[in-house]
């Protein structure tokens, strides 16, 4: 069967070439006479394997040597917890910005162990976009504040990270990670799930400055204690070394594709085409607008639920697969990661543009 466009918010689309090299190490990893799955987690072979994929995150995010990173498990959804358990270490306040689904759970979450407070929400229209920040909104005794920097579901983003002064900024970047590029010392604490623009679920990648370690609470389990598996090179336990494995190798595919400056221009060039097709299109409409608009994820809906249900089945007839919008959305929505071509763009917008012609 060939290969087709997957659209899919997550687990997504993992890079060809990152698939061929893996299927072709699969059964003997380097010599190994066996699957890098089947590998102890603390030999030498998948030692290098792990120190290779921090050493080549490092140099695309330009990683300051005082933050550590970590190769943990649980899903970026632990983070909801472990972010509050290891950074209440003063005052037990916390402010959170509301954009949609995740920060909410997150928000949840940490009110399990402290006082937050929701400095802004754009709850009111749905998530379709970010509410106004300013500096002067935070508590300057708050021991973090927490933003989600991409939000799936909605299709917005941060046009600007917020300052927050002297109180450490803790950011959500499952869904944007490596695919535009930030400045990591504006942050005390980042972390993300792979599976949009890293790899295969399992994996959750923690980046965060030293300082902000070792003050976890007591109530904190050892496994959601930063500090240890700071101590144990994210080898506590034993990690998803196949999704450390994976995550590698997509590291190396960015690396030679010219690193994230490079994929971010890639980015913002499928996005327009298919934002610069919906703004002109009679019959589709984005259902976010303006800065806030998001490079990885596009919801938009057509006028009726009939005709939206007929879309995602024609298209995915067509191999334009997993094109059906959340529920909380409805419609549809492309996510255009790193792995998306250029090419998977363009079909998209050519299937649109023929969709349109004949049920207009």
């Amino acid at each position: 069967m060939a290969r087709i466009y997957n659209f899919s918010a997550g687990p997504a689309a993992i890079p060809k070439a990152v698939l061929e090299k893996a299927k072709y190490e699969l059964l003997d990893f380097k010599g190994a006479g066996m699957s890098v799955m089947e590998i102890s987690h603390r030999s030498r072979e998948f030692t290098e394997v792990l120190e290779r994929a921090e050493a080549n995150l490092r140099t695309l995010m330009n990683i300051p040597d005082h933050y550590k990173v970590l190769f943990l498990q649980g899903g970026a959804s632990s983070q909801f917890a472990m972010v509050p358990l290891n950074l209440f270490g003063k005052t037990k306040k916390a402010d959170y910005i509301n954009t949609g689904q995740w920060s909410k759970k997150a928000i949840a979450e940490a009110k399990r162990f402290g006082t937050v407070r929701v400095v802004a929400s754009s709850d009111d229209k749905v998530f379709n976009y970010i509410p106004e920040i300013n500096n002067g909104m935070f508590d300057p005794e708050a021991d973090y504040v927490h933003i989600t920097t991409n939000n799936t579901i909605y299709g917005t983003t941060f046009p600007e990270i917020p300052d927050t002064g002297k109180v450490p900024l803790v950011a959500d970047m499952s869904s944007n990670i490596l695919g535009q590029a930030y400045d990591v010392r504006k942050f005390g604490l980042i972390y993300a799930g792979a599976q949009k623009n890293i790899g295969p679920a399992g994996l959750t990648v923690v980046i965060i400055r030293e300082n902000l370690a070792g003050k976890a609470m007591d109530i904190t389990p050892v496994m959601f204690n930063y500090q240890i598996h700071i101590d144990n090179g994210s080898r506590y336990n034993t990690p998803p070394s196949f999704a450390v494995y994976m995550a590698g190798l997509v590291f190396e595919w960015l690396i030679n594709l010219g690193g994230v400056k490079v994929i971010e221009k890639i980015n913002r060039e499928k996005a327009a085409l298919l934002y610069d097709f919906l703004d002109n299109s009679k019959l589709f409409r984005a259902t976010v607008s303006g800065p806030d608009r998001s490079i990885m994820n596009v919801p938009f809906i057509l006028p009726s639920d009939e005709l939206n249900e007929k879309f995602i089945r024609e298209a995915s007839e067509d191999g334009l697969k997993t094109l059906k919008g959340h529920r909380t959305v409805g419609g549809m929505r492309a996510s255009i990661y790193n792995a998306m071509p250029r090419e998977g763009v363009l079909a998209l917008v050519e299937f649109m543009k023929k969709f349109e012609l004949s049920n207009s």
